[in-house]
Formats: C-alpha cells, structure tokens, sequence
C-alpha cells in the first residue's frame, strides 16, 4: 500500500485538490450574483472539459438520432419492398388472367365456327418419349370421351385421343410416328397426307411429282375420313425436295400448333364427313 501511495503520490494529491475544488465550488453556487477568485478560476479551469463534454454529448446526441432514422428508413424500405412484391404479384395473377381469357376466347371462337358439339379441355401432362408423342389432358370418360375423337386448338389440328380414363385421357400428337391425316394445299389444292415424323415435325407425303406445292404453303384438313372438319389448319411447309428419280416429292411441313405452348384444347365429340 506504501509503495502504491508512494508511486501515485502527486496524482492522488491533484486528485484530492480537484475534488475539493469541486466541493467547495459547489457549495458557494448559492451566491450566484458575487463570483469569486477562486470560483472564476475553477470555472476557466473546466470550462474547456464543458465544452469538450458537451460536444460529445452532442455528437453522441446525433448518432443515436441518425440511427434512430436509419432504423426507421429501414422499416419502410422493408415495408416498401413487401408492397412492391404484392403489386408484382397482383399484376403476374392479372396477365397470366387475361391472357387465358384470350386464349379461351379464341377457343370459344373456334368452336362456334366449326358449329360442333366440343368440349374443353386443359392440357396437365406430356409424354416426351422420342417413339410415342401425347399430351395428357384433363377431360374422360365422365365427360363424354372416346378414343378416336379429335382433338384440335384455336390455331388448327392438335391429334386425337387414344386412351381414355374416367376423368383424363391421352391425345397421340400429329407429329407422332403413328399419327396421318388426310390434307390438301390450300393454294393449289394438291392433295397428300401428312404424317408425323417425330420431334415436333411433319412430312407431306404422296404429293406427286408434278403438282404445285412451295415452301409457306399451308396445309389444311381435307376432310376426307372425317375425322377432321374440312378447312382446318394442320401445318406449313417448311421444305420442298424434287428428286431426279420416283414419282413423289419429299415435303417437310411445320405443325400449325405449337405444342410446347398448348395449354387449352378443344375435344370434337362428333364428327361429320364432308
């Protein structure tokens, strides 16, 4: 104890003088009109510590507000963001609406100008087996359905149903290996069939050699084993080849509907021969 108030003797005395400085300043504060020597002198003494104290109480006075605002900022940056993401929301829920109203319209449209019983289906499955193409759609024996029956969308021939179950069936594409129907081009009324070749594509077979056929013709049902309305879209063709030997042309034709992007269908529940 010795050593320690030997060796901290001058900051313990300026300690003890300070405080009684302190003290006794204090206690004379009640005659606040006759300022003496000594008080004048502790109070340019620690007016520089006031105002150093001050400004910190100051700085730290703002700090705490800025954080305060920070805080508040942030909440209404969050709350901000959550209101963006409902409109964002909302406006998705309204497109995705709208556009299936378009779609079903120009389904309705369809169905009043083929003037046959349809019935409306969605499409909830595929089949992307390179050997046997079908989509799966929502509708079945419940509703009516058979196999054989066509199976068509707003922008032409889709397929036909092969299976039915109680309340789905499967629709084998026109671009599946097994799939044909009977067609004529629409500009030069050449007659062939187009079978499925797989992949999303089509052939124009049986078209003569001589007969009119050019690339962006369309290809339209013929009607004929009527299991298609005469005058319905099938496809487009996309090449023409005319070989020097045999009598056929070889004819790449596009699907008018796009199946990747086929949502809705129309199921023909009876169909008439033309």
């Amino acid at each position: 104890m010795r050593d320690f108030l030997r060796k901290y003797r001058l900051q313990i005395i300026a300690g003890v003088l300070l405080l009684a400085a302190f003290v006794f300043y204090s206690l004379n504060l009640t005659n606040r009109g006759h300022a003496n020597a000594f008080e004048r002198g502790v109070q340019t003494v620690f007016s520089p510590i006031a105002r150093v104290v001050a400004k910190v109480s100051g700085g730290l006075s703002g700090v705490w507000n800025d954080y305060i605002n920070l805080v508040d900022v942030r909440r209404e940056n969050k709350e901000l963001r959550e209101s963006v993401k409902k409109l964002n929301t909302r406006l998705l829920e309204s497109t995705e609406a709208e556009l299936a109203n378009e779609r079903l319209k120009k389904l309705l449209e369809m169905k009043t100008s083929l003037k046959l019983p349809a019935i409306a289906a969605s499409v909830i499955g595929e089949d992307g087996a390179p050997w046997f193409k079908t989509i799966l759609i929502d509708r079945g024996r419940a509703d009516g359905l058979r196999e054989g029956m066509a199976v068509v969308a707003s922008e032409g021939v889709v397929g036909q149903i092969v299976k039915v179950a109680g309340n789905s069936s499967r629709v084998l594409l026109i671009s599946d290996n097994a799939s044909a129907v009977a067609v004529v081009v629409q500009r030069s009324r050449a007659r062939g069939v187009v079978k499925g070749k797989g992949g999303g594509r089509c052939a124009l077979e049986f078209a003569v050699h001589g007969e009119d056929i050019k690339v962006g013709d369309m290809v339209i049902a013929s009607g004929i084993g009527g299991l298609f309305p005469k005058g319905l879209p099938v496809g487009e063709v996309t090449m023409v080849k005319k070989g020097e030997y045999g009598i056929f042309q070889t004819i790449d034709v596009r699907p008018a509907v796009n199946i990747t992007r086929l949502e809705e269908v129309l199921v023909l529940v009876s169909q008439n021969d033309d």
